[in-house]
């Protein structure tokens, strides 16, 4: 018996429907490379939590780590294959259990399947946003977000989190409803294995770079209002900006923008799926990575663009200060006309301020999966011990 699950749920439903992968998911997908000779595939269907064979597990860690046009089938195959053996289990030998997507947490069968089991979950803690700004989510995730939160303190026998910024906050919450955390370790993120980009930039003029679901807290409707104002005042000499990211929710405003604001029109290209290759190129070519968010619980676009040695624009939050230290330029996310101002410098190709920039960026070392794995493998080998 492998001594681990990899609950693979939200994996295998957002590949099923074609979705690209989001930050969330390539961290989940790194679990399933990293453990994946070590670790059996968990799928929670239709109320049963469906355990798949080494071997299916395999095939369906490496179906999800290069999805192929009949991953459906093959998945469907595999599932209803182990559905039949995994009814009634109970999951009675002593295992880790990683969630690292937050999926299902907030359902209270989760908990009780929990409670009713030997296993140890390890629950990768993403960020508390909902809970800290949930002006900046969907209407009800903050209360679905501290069940999730709730499930990872109560049940959780190891937390990962990502920054030191989301384990203080998830240490805050646990210390303001009265439970306690379980051990726990900060991992960092590495950046995706992004392809060499191509020689050719994919705008001739200067551009820049927003990457990102579109959704409040992201704050892209301050930079299309800047746009507005560059356009304005410079003309066809305006940069351009290039919007890369998935279309989230409550974003009306800013799509109203982006489809009917007649002077950004020819100036703001809005890139919903990008490939990794078209990715590396995009940023490899900008002059910045524009990054205004309000909040953030890591930032992997910056960590992205800082290893491919392209400077970084970005909002003062603790996150981005504990990834980059004093490498970007640090500014608030409401004071359009700094954001301008700096635009406006970055474009010239003599910018004195992007090349001090590119200087500082020289002491940059990127977080490697190998490092954040050793914290893993650490934090296991507590919770093996303590279970002694």
């Amino acid at each position: 018996m492998r001594e681990a699950l990899i609950d693979v749920t939200r994996l295998l439903d957002r590949t099923m429907q074609g979705r690209l992968p989001t930050g969330v998911d390539r961290v989940s997908l790194e679990y399933a490379r990293h453990f994946g000779e070590r670790a059996t595939a968990l799928v929670r269907f239709a109320g049963q939590w469906i355990e798949l064979s080494p071997n299916d597990s395999e095939r369906t860690f490496e179906a999800l780590l290069s999805p192929s046009a009949s991953f459906n089938q093959l998945i469907r195959r595999l599932v209803a294959r182990a559905a039949t053996q995994s009814i009634g289990r109970r999951f009675s030998a002593p295992r880790f259990l990683f969630n690292t997507g937050h999926s299902g947490l907030e359902q209270a069968q989760y908990a009780r399947r929990l409670q009713h089991s030997h296993l140890r979950p390890i629950f990768f803690v993403h960020d508390l946003i909902p809970i800290t700004h949930p002006e900046y989510c969907r209407p009800g995730e903050c209360g679905k977000h501290r069940l999730r939160m709730n499930t990872v303190l109560e049940h959780g026998h190891g937390v990962i989190a990502n920054s030191v910024q989301t384990l203080d906050e998830l240490v805050a919450y646990g210390e303001a409803v009265g439970l306690p955390m379980p051990p726990a370790a900060v991992a960092p993120l590495a950046p995706a294995r992004l392809p060499a980009p191509a020689a050719s930039p994919p705008l001739e003029q200067p551009y820049f770079v927003m990457l990102g679901t579109i959704e409040p807290r992201k704050n892209h409707w301050l930079l299309l209002q800047v746009w507005r104002q560059l356009v304005e005042r410079l003309g066809d000499a305006a940069p351009r900006l290039m919007v890369i990211g998935q279309r989230g929710w409550e974003c009306e405003n800013v799509v109203d923008l982006l489809e009917r604001c007649a002077p950004l029109q020819g100036f703001v290209h809005e890139r919903a799926a990008c490939s990794d290759a078209e990715l590396a190129s995009c940023l490899h070519h900008a002059q910045a990575l524009l990054f205004p968010s309000f909040t953030e619980g890591y930032g992997m676009p910056l960590v992205e663009a800082l290893t491919l040695g392209l400077p970084v624009i970005a909002s003062e939050l603790p996150a981005f200060r504990e990834i980059a230290g004093d490498i970007p330029e640090y500014l608030d996310p409401l004071d359009g006309k700094r954001w301008r101002e700096l635009i406006e410098d970055y474009a010239l190709p003599d910018s004195p301020l992007r090349a001090a920039q590119c200087q500082r960026m020289n002491g940059f070392a990127a977080p490697t999966w190998e490092a954040h794995f050793e914290q893993v493998e650490i934090l296991m080998g507590r919770l093996r011990v303590a279970a002694a």
